[in-house]
């Protein structure tokens, strides 16, 4: 699977680029985003340091596929956020993750990126995806619901994990998205 742009109604999901990190560096700069994931806003370094090697991808020989996008409001505005995905199992499996920027919360963006993040992905195949959110975090709880992702009782590292399975028999979610 490659990772290819997708459109939703008002945001613009763009593959990652190393050149991102000096826009994102903004984005993530409010100490506010850290607080149920721990850790403090990047510096431009960090992040183009973390950009080089999320897009070089997994090491030679992984079975897993990275797939991460910046989040921008359409025709080209402004970086908002991020969403990413590390495909496994053949393509089968996801494990997902979005962070909107502070100033951009509250718009409904995670949502929207999220949902089609997990269009694009049910749509090349993968069947099962899963989320680890801090049981505390109401707004990522929200988002998880609203893409279609179940609470599960299992903790990892404190986080609740949530999860998606279709089957076969399933019919795929509707998504009024499309694939660019």
């Amino acid at each position: 699977m490659q990772t290819m742009p997708i459109r939703s109604a008002r945001l613009e999901l763009t593959p990652l680029c190393v050149a991102d990190a000096d826009e994102m560096v903004t984005v993530l700069s409010d100490p506010t985003l850290y607080r149920f994931t721990g850790g403090e806003p990047p510096t431009s370094d960090q992040l183009v340091r973390r950009y080089t090697a999320q897009v070089t991808g997994p090491p030679a020989g992984s079975v897993e596929e990275w797939h991460n996008w910046i989040i921008r409001t359409v025709r080209g505005g402004p970086a908002v956020g991020y969403v990413q995905a590390t495909v496994a199992d053949g393509g089968r499996h996801a494990e997902i993750a979005w962070v909107v920027g502070a100033a951009f919360q509250g718009h409904g963006y995670a949502s929207e990126a999220a949902s089609a993040m997990v269009g694009a992905l049910v749509g090349e195949g993968v069947t099962e995806i899963v989320a680890h959110i801090h049981p505390d975090h109401a707004a990522s709880n929200a988002v998880a619901s609203r893409v279609g992702l179940q609470p599960t009782e299992r903790l990892v590292d404190g986080e609740r994990e949530w999860r998606l399975v279709l089957r076969e028999s399933d019919e795929t979610p509707e998504r009024p998205l499309s694939i660019v």
